[in-house]
């Protein structure tokens, strides 16, 4: 009895302090409280290097955080196949790749690819792994021309301050305002979130652990930044969209918040206490975005 009693302790043990453990993808009674987020909120820090390696945890249930410490990436796990949510830059990519293999998988492994925003520090490392994969993209109409390409559109508030990313030369697909994708078996929402660049896009599904699903959503980080010469009251049509984005979002069901930048929506803080789950809700995220884009129209406007 003694050598069982100190082989499950042994077992305990060495789960605790696994320094790459293959997670598996069965939901356990462990899922509500997990060492490896309090491990990601110690190794990495608020605002990190983009392309700092973190090492991947499970979120909930069938969902896993497989970014770097300063760029999200998003792995959902079914049996007909994964759904990667961003790349990262084209280095932060690589650790993409790795995380998944670290989890038992392989990037061939991945069925489809979805985008958050159109910039370089979130999708610079598509190309990559589009390839790698062959994997489908999925993204807006307009995010699409600038994944073709690999160049700004012209719209961007930030058009102009970024060098030119590789172009995804493998299939490309523009999804609409609400559609839902049966991606790999997973059931996908795509939330049109234009603001941050005008193609962004916002993702909602269901994570289940046995009869316990939460709502996940990967909301978009619809910051108001720019160009130095670029001022949004010149573009009342643009703003117009922000706002209607941010209202989308703030109406979303959203037990987890996830957001392409971690410290955007306090995610380290959260994983401080073993679990996303609660904290920051989807409204209260669309509540500080419409404050930050108020502030910046009323910085544009001289004082009389």
């Amino acid at each position: 009895m003694w050598q069982k009693a100190a082989f499950a302790l042994f077992m305990l043990m060495a789960g605790c302090t696994s320094v790459a453990p293959n997670l598996p993808n069965a939901p356990t009674a462990a899922d509500t409280h997990s060492s490896d987020l309090v491990r990601f909120s110690a190794e990495c820090e608020d605002w990190d290097n983009w392309d700092k390696p973190a090492r991947p945890f499970r979120i909930h249930a069938d969902t896993y955080y497989v970014g770097t410490c300063g760029i999200s990436a998003i792995l959902m796990v079914d049996g007909d196949g994964l759904v990667l949510i961003d790349s990262g830059t084209e280095a932060g990519s690589a650790v993409v790749e790795s995380n998944i293999a670290a989890l038992g998988h392989t990037i061939t492994d991945v069925k489809a690819i979805l985008t958050s925003h159109e910039h370089f520090d979130h999708v610079g490392g598509l190309a990559r792994l589009q390839r790698l994969s062959g994997a489908t993209v999925y993204t807006s109409a307009d995010a699409a021309t600038v994944l073709r390409t690999g160049r700004d559109n012209p719209l961007d508030p930030q058009a102009g301050l970024h060098e030119p990313m590789t172009p995804v030369a493998g299939d490309i697909r523009a999804v609409g305002y609400g559609e839902t994708l049966t991606l790999a078996g997973i059931a996908v929402t795509a939330i049109a979130t234009p603001g941050h660049t005008l193609g962004a896009m916002s993702w909602q599904w269901e994570s289940c652990a046995g009869d316990v699903c939460e709502a996940i959503v990967y909301a978009d980080s619809l910051s108001p930044v720019s160009a130095d010469d670029y001022r949004f009251t010149d573009h009342p049509e643009y703003v117009a969209l922000f706002r209607k984005g941010i209202a989308r979002l703030g109406a979303l069901n959203c037990g987890i918040l996830l957001t392409p930048h971690p410290s955007a929506s306090d995610m380290l803080t959260r994983a401080r206490t073993g679990t996303l789950e609660g904290g920051m809700t989807c409204a209260e995220y669309a509540d500080s975005k419409t404050k930050a884009l108020n502030e910046r129209l009323a910085k544009e406007v001289p004082d009389k």
